[in-house]
């Protein structure tokens, strides 16, 4: 019921705006007045014959079930007739251009949007079309909305559940964005520029999150690992240094060969076993991992190669196998599909 009063009354605010509220009060009055006449002049008429009439006429539909045959109310039917074309005209020129008006707002990224539980991507490059399509591909965030804060002129990604914010990451486009609600950020360097000035604007975009929205989940790339300290003093949940990635990758590739074919299986969504994270199931705690390890391996076909403890801060991969398990412990599971255990 709430949601229904705030619902009418954002209509009402709408219809105000576009002053389209004197548009209906008029075509409102037609309707009453043509029919209280046509009542009074055609005595075989109800009052509510005559509404049906009215609203049948106005409409232009005319299915000729009642008609007027008094020279008075072939006067008011003339009225009713001629007004409620104009009027009726109005009205759908004005739905259409607040239509047209919302379609180009949210593509010139300038509409704020009220959704909730949803993913901010601030700032944009080539790897923003990977990002969303991985993210997509997840059945956590297939249709989970995403919106993007980029200060360009039309996002080159269209698709849906996608909205886009035009703008620097500041305190207006986080709040068209709703960013109190989202459930996490992803900020993005920019290519545009030198690499010290990129992570100088990561770290600045971080920085102005973190200050208004404190509690939101940011996750933040980089692309000089010297400036991880300054990153992790702006509070950054989580940072990915993108040149040192690929400088291990390379190397692990030359001491190992082949192994970067598996790292590249877990972590993409879009084929392979996939890298997740699940809370630790209740009939779980208090056993060892090695008893873990084998339990979720016999019974539901899943690695487990880490344990995040309940502060999220401290994170063992390949724990020792008398390592006990605690209520609020999150497992880190190697699985096909986002394990469901309970």
């Amino acid at each position: 019921m709430l949601h229904f009063i705030m619902a009418m009354k954002k209509f009402f605010r709408l219809l105000r705006h576009h002053n389209m509220h004197r548009a209906l009060i008029f075509v409102l009055i037609v309707i009453v007045g043509g029919s209280a006449l046509l009542c009074y002049l055609e005595k075989n008429l109800t009052f509510f014959d005559a509404m049906w009439w009215s609203i049948v006429t106005m409409t232009t539909v005319g299915y000729g079930d009642i008609s007027p045959a008094t020279l008075g109310g072939r006067i008011v039917a003339t009225i009713v007739m001629l007004s409620g074309i104009g009027l009726l005209g109005l009205v759908t020129a004005t739905i259409a251009g607040i239509v047209i008006e919302n379609r180009l707002l949210e593509k010139r990224g300038m509409k704020q949007t009220h959704i909730v539980d949803h993913f901010i991507i601030c700032g944009w490059n080539f790897r923003g079309k990977t990002i969303i399509s991985e993210m997509k591909v997840d059945p956590k965030c297939r249709k989970i909305p995403i919106v993007v804060i980029a200060d360009v002129d039309e996002l080159p990604e269209q698709g849906e559940h996608l909205i886009f914010i035009k703008g620097l990451v500041d305190r207006e486009s986080l709040e068209k964005a709703n960013a109190h609600a989202a459930s996490a950020a992803i900020v993005l360097s920019d290519d545009a520029l030198e690499t010290y000035a990129r992570d100088a604007k990561a770290i600045l975009s971080t920085m102005t999150i973190k200050n208004h929205h404190p509690d939101l989940y940011t996750c933040v790339e980089l692309m000089d690992p010297s400036n991880m300290e300054h990153c992790r003093m702006a509070r950054a949940d989580e940072i990915i240094v993108v040149g040192e990635l690929s400088t291990n990758l390379l190397v692990q590739a030359a001491l190992d060969h082949g192994i970067t074919r598996l790292v590249s299986e877990l972590v993409s969504n879009r084929y392979g076993h996939d890298l997740y994270k699940l809370k630790c199931p209740p009939y779980l705690v208090g056993k060892s991992f090695f008893r873990v390890m084998c339990d979720l391996k016999e019974k539901h076909n899943i690695i487990c190669i880490g344990i995040e403890d309940a502060s999220g801060t401290t994170l063992t991969a390949n724990p020792d196998n008398d390592h006990i398990l605690n209520e609020n412990d999150f497992l880190m599971v190697i699985s096909w599909d986002r394990p469901e255990i309970s």
